[in-house]
């Protein structure tokens, strides 16, 4: 990343564009972390993540590795905006005379930027969610029997209320992410559309702590001298390392979320009353490696987010675009 202080504008532009890029690229592999964390002992359909892709395209065809995508691509440039303004907004009012902070106050200004962030991780997660793990319960439904794929459908106990209501179900109707937020917000408020959201502050608040702190004191050992910038392949290194350090260590919080906002339950699944109700009864069904479900899979996902962000700023992606459009702007 330049030494130079980059615009809050072009900083947006270049998550903005680093999210929907790296959400292109990796979404398949997110799609595997939250089928992997809904499973229960004793009901695993997917071995592992390349299990999963592998009957997800088997069964749904390649872009059923895509579902809930839309709704990612179209929040995620919200949620970096919020996320990198908030964070530039608490290091500035967090620096002493234009120094540089401490690491505490770093790890203040990522736990600031993680608390603003939920306002559209939280509804943006929950509805992903539910799109995701609809190809599981469906394969989990037609397990006993064979049946030829169908169509992926979403079913939950808002959307279908015949669901797992006998031994036969009935075909659920296919729904996009947008009835489902129709329909939630009807039956239960807004509210509805912020299930999960302590279990998605107690992920995104320590994972922004961790994060920001680690990349900024790794990419500043890469840097020649204080003055100039460090490389291209060492900023992004450390947006890889960095974004899947914090992946990992808050891949817990991640379950847990994960459990709390899937509205729809398969056969036999628990359904949960809180976060602490959720984690006392994952440890006492199914044990501490629960947890760490989808772990491997959630720093796949993260660490080229991170890396691809770091080739965004690098590039100045943004200040081309700022520049550009300035330019014709004034020429019209």
């Amino acid at each position: 990343m330049s030494q130079q202080q980059i615009s809050l504008p072009a900083k947006l532009i270049n998550g903005g564009i680093a999210g929907i890029v790296g959400v292109t690229c990796v979404f398949p592999i997110d799609l595997a972390k939250t089928r992997l964390q809904n499973q229960r002992s004793g009901q695993q359909i997917y071995k592992n993540m390349m299990d999963c892709l592998v009957k997800t395209i088997r069964s749904e065809g390649y872009l059923g590795m895509y579902r809930g995508a839309a709704v990612n691509l179209t929040l995620v440039t919200p949620e970096k905006a919020i996320k990198l303004a908030a964070n530039d907004f608490f290091r500035q009012h967090l620096s002493k005379d234009g120094k540089g902070l401490t690491l505490f106050r770093e790890m203040l200004a990522g736990c600031g930027a993680g608390m603003c962030q939920v306002i559209v991780t939280t509804p943006m997660e929950m509805l992903k969610i539910q799109l995701q793990d609809a190809g599981r319960l469906a394969a989990q439904q037609q397990k006993p029997v064979m049946m030829a794929p169908t169509k992926l459908v979403v079913t939950n106990a808002v959307l279908s209320r015949s669901y797992n209501s006998g031994p036969v179900a009935s075909v659920p109707r296919a729904v996009s992410a947008t009835q489902i937020a129709k329909e939630l917000v009807q039956a239960q408020g807004i509210q509805g559309l912020y299930r999960g959201l302590g279990a998605t502050l107690m992920r995104d608040v320590p994972f922004s702590i961790v994060y920001f702190p680690l990349f900024a004191n790794l990419n500043r050992l890469g840097k020649p001298s204080p003055q100039e910038s460090s490389p291209f392949y060492w900023a992004f290194l450390s947006g890889c390392v960095a974004g899947s350090t914090a992946a990992v260590a808050v891949n817990p919080c991640d379950v847990v979320k994960t459990r709390l906002q899937s509205l729809n339950k398969g056969a036999s699944e628990e359904s949960y009353n809180g976060v602490m109700d959720c984690v006392s009864k994952i440890m006492r069904k199914e044990g501490p490696a629960a947890f760490l479900k989808g772990a491997g899979c959630r720093a796949l996902v993260i660490a080229p987010l991170f890396g691809i962000a770091q080739v965004m700023y690098f590039v100045g992606v943004g200040e081309y675009i700022l520049d550009n459009f300035s330019l014709s702007f004034l020429s019209i």
